[in-house]
């Protein structure tokens, strides 16, 4: 996973956790704007979301902050 992406995963995830409490969840749509404006760092994520980690569509911001940060 690319150093920007982490970095904008924990971001965010650590805005709505702020914001909405420990248990908001997210989708990996939730890091990019409505825009397609970097359909190469979307991949990255939807395969690190769907195909490494068989995640649910929504999951726990806490969750997915804390794998982060795991390394995974």
């Amino acid at each position: 996973m690319k150093d920007i992406l982490r970095k904008k995963i924990i971001k965010v995830c650590d805005d709505k956790i702020e914001k909405k409490g420990s248990n908001v969840g997210l989708s990996f749509y939730a890091f990019f704007a409505n825009k397609n404006d970097d359909p190469e760092l979307l991949m990255q994520t939807a395969e690190w979301w769907i195909m490494k980690h068989k995640l649910d569509h929504f999951e726990k911001a806490l969750k997915i902050r804390e794998m982060v940060l795991a390394g995974q």
